[in-house]
């Protein structure tokens, strides 16, 4: 199995659980909030990957690649801090017990 293959799911995943709270209070402010998180957890992989593959820490086999590379990072490790910048306060507001709204009549 590739690497792209193994982060389709967590990356459709994601898809899915962000949407489903679009309805919700303050999923604009959510997603902003997510996209500021995904550019500094992006940056910080960024470094920090090509960092431990530049001092042989680890090493990737390039058959489970697809060949695109920011730097010595494969495009691939980019998908989980993306995926975990939208899919935990996603799940945070699914999984929050919302008040009770009281009858009017």
């Amino acid at each position: 199995m590739t690497y792209p293959l193994i982060v389709v799911p967590f990356v459709v995943l994601t898809a899915i659980v962000t949407v489903s709270t679009v309805r919700m209070p303050g999923f604009r402010r959510r997603m902003a909030s997510s996209g500021v998180t995904a550019l500094v957890l992006v940056g910080l992989t960024l470094v920090f990957d090509n960092l431990m593959i530049a001092v042989d820490l680890f090493s990737y086999p390039q058959e489970h690649l697809s060949g695109l590379r920011l730097g010595l990072a494969p495009i691939e490790d980019f998908a989980y801090p993306l995926c975990a910048a939208f899919l935990l306060p996603a799940l945070y507001t699914l999984l929050t017990p919302r008040p009770l709204q009281k009858d009017s009549a």
